[in-house]
């Protein structure tokens, strides 16, 4: 698969570099995808993403980008000791495509560019485990609820 920079318009953004557009699309997809498709309510705005690095990937195709794929970097203190890559999304229409592996590759590059040789820690939904082991996350604690969904935290150790 071609990396998204060539096939789409992807970028890292500190919250005060967000557009309004862009922070608006941001949060849309999230509420598509963790509240809406995944029958989740929860509080989405912990508070996290004013301290984060946003990473999006837009089909500029279109008269108004669409955001197709996402994360967030939290840095370490602010979740947990390690740095954290967090609601991790794509979007239907590009499902299946590999996008989300090269978001995740991608993800993690830059976290180690951040934190050079910091592990990772993630909050993984349960049925994500195999997908996130592919890059190196390793299982660290026992299954547990959250938000009425079975999730697990994982560490990648560099």
């Amino acid at each position: 698969m071609k990396s998204p920079h060539q096939k789409y318009n992807c970028r890292w953004s500190s919250f005060d570099q967000l557009t309004t557009y862009e922070l608006y699309e941001i949060l849309r997809a999230r509420q598509e995808v963790f509240a809406v498709e995944q029958e989740c309510v929860y509080q989405d705005l912990d508070g996290k993403d004013l301290y984060a690095w946003h990473f999006t990937c837009w089909d500029s195709q279109q008269e108004s980008p669409t955001l197709l794929a996402y994360l967030r970097l939290v840095p370490p203190g602010k979740k947990y000791a390690e740095p954290s890559i967090g609601r991790v999304l794509t979007r239907k229409s590009v499902r299946g495509t590999g996008i989300g592996k090269e978001l995740m590759r991608l993800g993690i590059e830059h976290t180690l560019r951040q934190f050079p040789a910091a592990p990772i820690r993630i909050s993984a939904q349960l049925y994500l485990k195999r997908f996130y082991e592919e890059f190196g996350f390793v299982q660290s604690t026992e299954e547990y609820d959250e938000d009425g969904i079975p999730h697990i935290e994982m560490l990648r150790r560099e």
